[in-house]
């Protein structure tokens, strides 16, 4: 079965020669010897796909009785090791870690939960949903339900629930239906209908949502962006404004969210790790594209620039070349 977690522009793809128990052998080496040897660490789990390091983590639990996750986790710090143990965790249990941690203590991260829930397709949504409640054993709508609310509550359930169309097929006549619907919500009345907006975002593929995006522009002659902008406020207008950007151009929007992780005082590690992580085997490469046209410079050279030590080594090898 294909992986939902796999594009046709990652920049990590399968090793080849790949063999789960060599690559266990050499890891338990590097981690138990005097001093770890990173530099093994990083070529062997940098270069192998995720559903590669999942045999290896298997192998490693039946050669050494111990977790791999638990042995990283006891050798090395940082932004190190949380790049490693995120790098052999499988892509849905990942998400549903990174949104439990978005959702725990005082205040929710919500810029998290908009990132991972407007990014994700309904098939990557199921199986986070089933990740996190086989670790968790509580449901992520639940969650969400009792750690947001309103508005932007109702619109993450959407998200989290599954409900986006996914077919590739697209209906001009609805494009234009949604469009008007759109209008009449907002920018048409006195006050705004954010039901409707929120229906129309979160339910209708992202294909369907260009076209109604540019039905909606030769309507009222506005961008949405810009009615969403000046009609709404707080989370929610941080969501729909990120599920439009997603529509219009996923890797665009990653590569933006890259830039502002990397630049200013002090690099947000978390973010950072997060989206090379994830979005390793779907799309890099565009992402890459995109970030050199946004920044002016290379993913790659920032990355140099603004990490050091075993941690930038790690990214620039997921990163996969310089632009």
């Amino acid at each position: 079965m294909a992986s939902v977690w796999v594009g046709s522009r990652g920049a990590v793809k399968d090793f080849l020669g790949f063999s789960a128990g060599r690559d266990a052998d050499a890891i338990r080496k590097a981690i138990k010897g005097l001093g770890t040897d990173e530099d093994s660490l990083i070529n062997i789990l940098t270069q192998r796909s995720n559903a590669q390091r999942q045999l290896i983590v298997k192998e490693y639990q039946a050669a050494c009785g111990k977790e791999l996750k638990d042995d990283l986790k006891g050798d090395l710090s940082g932004n190190f090791e949380h790049i490693m143990v995120s790098l052999i965790l499988p892509p849905a249990y990942f998400d549903a870690k990174q949104l439990k941690k978005a959702m725990k203590g005082t205040g929710t991260a919500e810029s998290i939960l908009i990132e991972i829930l407007a990014s994700r397709t309904s098939k990557q949504m199921k199986e986070v949903g089933d990740a996190y409640y086989t670790v968790y054993g509580k449901s992520l709508g639940d969650e969400i339900s009792s750690e947001t609310s309103g508005d932007f509550r109702k619109a993450l359930l959407f998200l989290a629930n599954a409900r986006r169309d996914e077919s590739m097929k697209v209906d001009e006549q609805l494009a234009k239906k949604d469009a008007e619907i759109l209008y009449n919500a907002g920018e048409k009345k006195w006050g705004t209908d954010e039901d409707k907006f929120i229906e129309v975002l979160c339910l209708r593929s992202f294909p369907q949502l260009k076209l109604t995006f540019d039905a909606y522009k030769s309507i009222c002659n506005k961008d949405i962006e810009d009615s969403i902008t000046s009609e709404m406020s707080g989370h929610l207008e941080d969501l729909l404004i990120a599920i439009v950007n997603c529509a219009r151009n996923m890797p665009a929007f990653f590569a933006k969210r890259l830039h502002k992780a990397l630049k200013g005082a002090g690099t947000d590690g978390y973010t950072l790790t997060r989206i090379m992580v994830t979005r390793s085997e779907i799309d890099l490469l565009d992402i890459r594209t995109e970030y050199k046209k946004l920044a002016g410079y290379s993913l790659h050279s920032a990355i140099k620039s603004d990490t050091s030590g075993d941690y930038e080594a790690t990214l620039v090898k997921l990163c996969g070349g310089d632009d």
